[in-house]
């Protein structure tokens, strides 16, 4: 039987690219989102595959890591793996944050990671088998005074170690629980700018900036693995080895 994995914040970034290395292998692939346009428009660049199911709903609530759930089994049977990556990225100084952004950044960041870890952890551990792999951050591992983000920092690392203590709760049942902490990832976003880009590579002491395939690969190493549960794996050039 096909494997299946769920993946949040799939409709673009890093989600769409885990999510299209997931079907390349022939997985059953759930992928969520807020808007189920955006999905429809990421199913299309799929090319439109009969395994991708989209669910679209606000991952910041349970009703909608239920759903998730529910539909994905439906569809295909069980649940293999998680990937928690929906997430938003939102740096500055504490003192200019607004209400409006650190709901957004504690709903998505943090229950958009406890409520379908939540679902997997019950359908998993009843399986005794499968995955679940948070997409963190590295900055949460070496906070960095070039990228003030304390919020992020205080979410982020908090799943970070959150991941650790998941994957002691669960290694009886046979489900493996551990993190993936990007660095810097080109994305639009960024700018092409020579400026930009070089402030981002100055970021970490190899001077380079990744790329989703970068994240890509260590997800899949992490999901491949049998022996491997309790890891913040850090691809960031170096970022989270200290001050250079």
């Amino acid at each position: 039987m096909k494997k299946t994995v769920i993946v949040t914040g799939a409709s673009s970034g890093l989600g769409f690219a885990i999510a299209e290395a997931y079907l390349k292998r022939g997985y059953n692939v759930v992928g969520n989102a807020r808007s189920m346009e955006r999905l429809k428009e990421a199913a299309a660049k799929l090319g439109k595959p009969s395994n991708f199911l989209p669910v679209a709903g606000d991952i910041a609530k349970a009703d909608t890591a239920r759903v998730l759930f529910a539909r994905a089994i439906e569809a295909f049977g069980k649940v293999d793996i998680l990937i928690n990556n929906a997430g938003v990225f939102i740096p500055n100084p504490i003192t200019a944050y607004t209400e409006e952004e650190v709901n957004t950044i504690v709903g998505t960041n943090l229950m958009g990671f406890f409520y379908p870890s939540q679902a997997a952890a019950a359908h998993m551990a009843g399986n005794k088998s499968g995955h679940i792999v948070n997409i963190t951050a590295s900055v949460a591992l070496n906070p960095n005074v070039k990228v003030p983000a304390v919020l992020p920092v205080l979410i982020k690392g908090g799943l970070n170690q959150a991941t650790r203590a998941l994957a002691l709760e669960l290694a009886a049942s046979g489900v493996k629980v551990n993190a993936v902490a990007p660095g810097i990832i080109q994305t639009p976003m960024h700018g092409k700018d020579e400026g930009t880009q070089n402030f981002l590579k100055a970021l970490s002491p190899t001077g380079q900036i990744g790329s989703d395939q970068d994240i890509v690969d260590a997800v899949l190493y992490l999901t491949d693995s049998n022996f491997t549960t309790g890891t913040v794996l850090a691809v960031d050039g170096g970022m989270a080895t200290g001050t250079w």
